[in-house]
């Protein structure tokens, strides 16, 4: 077994599904939004505090861990799940995104050459060679290699990009020799629905465990980010997870959800807490704000996380104005345990057939702060 995946349900007046990524390491219920392990560990928490919030299934990346600290050190302390000590499933990323984010890389049908980060050495990324690193890193799940095009994109070059993101795919399952991973391609094609749907409609008959999408939440705004998967969600086969790459706003995973994704993973909920800003029910709080400096409330009143449960906006306000580091901990930890919460909170929604009204009445309480002030709290 590699990777099935039971669609349970489908919520009756949305698109929002309602089922279950079976792995060998444990099932994985979806809805599910996964925390990102870029470096093999999710930042400023403990493998067993990111399992204790109750995620499951964890995203690391492939492009950065080939520069530090290799995938044969990786391979040789027995992959990454002994690696990082997580027993449960884990995603690696192509690098795809990572290297089409550098300035300076040359794309041609073979790969893409660039200078890598760490020594400025040239290097040339093909499908092959991204197998190659993840199969070696040993995830459950690896992703095909793509061109991820900037937004916007005109037409023409978005169409190349497209078409070569396919055959890249096809590259990389051909190159692909483990039998215990399985390889999301990942959907291409910017803004445009012509070139979704063809992308999805080529990538579908690959017959893959599941498919990716690429391409969204790179400035489009979530009205373009909707319509986008509104052209490439039909063209899916229903019975495959699909796996919406990058998205992590509440806002953003309430919409992709109800549109009929089933995974998604970002760095928000950690990188936002490193900063000092708390996700709660009733929109963002942001710690270092004076007006918490005396504060003895929780961050979030109606949360049961560890933090929570056992320190105070004062404290945690003062551990952000003295950069101790005990306070990225305690926010992230927060964060975690609010999205896991969220998720939980959206598959019985969905279970229940009332997930229309489940997103409405959460972003109405969610918003209403913001609104009033016009900033977060």
């Amino acid at each position: 077994m590699t990777i099935g995946f039971r669609l349970l349900k489908t919520d009756r007046t949305t698109g929002a599904r309602l089922g279950v990524l079976e792995t060998p390491r444990g099932d994985v219920p979806t809805p599910v939004f996964m925390p990102v392990a870029t470096q093999a560990t999710v930042k400023a928490m403990e493998p067993e505090g990111v399992a204790g919030s109750g995620a499951r299934i964890l995203l690391a990346n492939a492009y950065h861990l080939h520069l530090h600290p290799g995938e044969d050190l990786v391979a040789a302390h027995g992959g990454l799940h002994s690696f990082m000590n997580w027993p449960h499933p884990i995603i690696t990323d192509s690098g795809g995104y990572q290297v089409f984010s550098l300035p300076e890389r040359e794309i041609s049908e073979e790969g893409v050459r660039f200078r890598q980060q760490k020594n400025g050495e040239p290097f040339t990324l093909t499908p092959e060679g991204s197998m190659a690193i993840q199969e070696k890193l040993g995830a459950d799940i690896v992703m095909a290699f793509d061109e991820c095009v900037p937004y916007p994109t005109p037409y023409p070059y978005a169409k190349e990009a497209m078409e070569r993101t396919v055959r890249w795919a096809k590259r990389c399952l051909a190159a692909h020799g483990r039998e215990d991973q399985a390889v999301f391609p990942i959907v291409q094609g910017s803004t445009y629905a012509d070139l979704r749907r063809g992308c999805a409609e080529e990538l579908a008959a690959l017959d893959t465990p599941g498919i990716a999408i690429g391409g969204l939440s790179v400035g489009e705004g979530l009205e373009v980010m909707t319509e986008v998967l509104g052209h490439t969600l039909p063209h899916l086969p229903p019975e495959k997870p699909r796996y919406l790459m990058g998205v992590g706003l509440p806002e953003d995973i309430l919409a992709c959800v109800e549109a009929g994704v089933d995974m998604s993973d970002c760095v928000i909920p950690t990188k936002y807490a490193r900063s000092g800003v708390f996700f709660t029910q009733v929109g963002r709080l942001r710690i270092t704000r004076r007006n918490y400096r005396k504060d003895r409330f929780p961050p979030d009143t109606n949360c049961r996380c560890p933090t929570c449960a056992h320190y105070s906006r004062a404290y945690l306000h003062h551990l952000f104005q003295s950069g101790e580091i005990l306070g990225q901990m305690l926010a992230t930890t927060h964060n975690l345990h609010f999205y896991q919460q969220l998720m939980a909170n959206i598959r019985e929604a969905i279970q229940q057939d009332r997930f229309a009204a489940f997103k409405k009445d959460f972003l109405s309480a969610y918003f209403r702060e913001e609104k009033k002030t016009g900033h977060v709290r």
